[in-house]
């Protein structure tokens, strides 16, 4: 598996971690609990996202312009 494949899987399991985080979130705000803890558990994957993100968007682009 190369370094692309590789970091695209992570990136999808982080986005899937990203949503149970914030549908977590969002039960709890309708249950009227404290939920400092739902917006940091949010923010976890979601800053690694912003990580990974903007690597991966221009690779096809990237690939295109190369010929590929």
């Amino acid at each position: 598996m190369n370094r692309n494949s590789w970091l695209r899987q992570r990136h999808w399991w982080l986005s899937v971690a990203f949503t149970v985080a914030v549908i977590v979130n969002i039960i709890a705000m309708v249950q009227e609990k404290s939920t400092v803890w739902g917006g940091v558990l949010a923010s976890l994957p979601l800053g690694l996202l912003l990580l990974t993100g903007p690597y991966l968007f221009p690779l096809p682009y990237a690939a295109r312009w190369r010929g590929r």
